[in-house]
């Protein structure tokens, strides 16, 4: 385990190393430039787009070739593909990133395709990466933001121990209207005492 304390400089609480993670609803695997064409399909889903970020235009599937293929090498934060441990489907990704060497903190994001969505798989991924980022890499706090009007995400990141800690209001155009940012966090202390995530396997 990682044990910079708050005045440490350590770049990344290591990030270089990309685990497999086993759970009993999917495996959390490092990407490969293979991904990129699950991926393509999952990030032009409606419901992603509308929960996750502004279109854009620049995108297409030769950048996301890229962008996947060099994920398994960067040491500053780790992007890990949600798989289903029967078939192997690419069915989204979990992701710490913004490190902070200082506050021991990283932030948290998902984004979960049609095929694995209403069954359970996102609240296992969440736990699993959130689980590995405390039990092994040493962190202290991890956050999130999610729009205010995207009620599953929310009730995913309430179950596996994530606390409100504020709201931007209105902060957001999206879909013709206003939305609030939700701001969320878990702290190590309140990670400890919740059930085990499950099956994590280190390199």
């Amino acid at each position: 385990m990682n044990t910079v304390g708050p005045t440490g400089t350590d770049p990344s609480p290591g990030f270089s190393a990309k685990p497999v993670l086993r759970g009993d609803r999917t495996v959390l695997r490092p990407f490969t430039e293979a991904d990129a064409g699950p991926m393509w399909e999952i990030v032009n889903d409606p419901e992603v787009v509308r929960f996750t970020f502004e279109p854009d235009g620049d995108l297409t599937p030769e950048r996301l070739r890229t962008w996947y293929g060099s994920r398994a090498t960067r040491p500053d934060r780790l992007d890990l593909a949600v798989t289903d441990p029967e078939s192997g489907e690419v069915l989204g990704e979990v992701v710490l990133h913004d490190w902070d060497p200082h506050r021991r903190s990283c932030t948290f994001r998902t984004l979960i395709g049609p095929r694995g969505r209403g069954r359970g798989v996102g609240t296992e991924a969440t736990r699993l990466i959130v689980g590995y980022g405390f039990e092994h890499l040493g962190l202290h706090r991890v956050e999130l933001e999610a729009y205010g009007n995207n009620a599953r995400a929310l009730r995913v990141y309430e179950k596996v121990g994530f606390v409100v800690e504020g709201v931007r209001r209105e902060a957001a155009w999206r879909d013709g209207a206003w939305v609030d940012e939700v701001l969320m966090a878990v702290l190590d202390r309140e990670w400890a005492p919740l059930p085990a995530p499950l099956r994590i396997d280190t390199p």
